[in-house]
């Protein structure tokens, strides 16, 4: 992904606020079906953890990995996630 394109969202994400809460439950299928979801509809989502915090990175990595969408910026307990919307055949 290019600087401008990632400034660019950036940019939109500080308006946004958080969609998906990673609370006790951790990455359970429920949460990871209500991400797939929000990237399906928005694309461009914030994530907010609100426990486990000091494994907050390692999360993003996994939510990254399980959603392929792309981590834009992570900034203390939020994380912005962004996927392109899939293409229509």
């Amino acid at each position: 992904m290019s600087a401008p394109t990632t400034r660019e969202l950036k940019s939109r994400a500080q308006k946004l606020k958080p969609v998906v809460h990673i609370g006790h439950d951790g990455l359970s299928p429920n949460v990871l079906a209500a991400l797939d979801q929000a990237l399906a509809d928005h694309g461009l989502i914030k994530v907010r953890f609100t426990d486990f915090k000091d494994q907050r990175k390692q999360l993003a990595a996994d939510l990254v990995q399980k959603t392929g969408a792309r981590l834009i910026q992570q900034v203390g307990h939020t994380a912005v996630l962004h996927r392109a919307p899939a293409t229509k055949k």
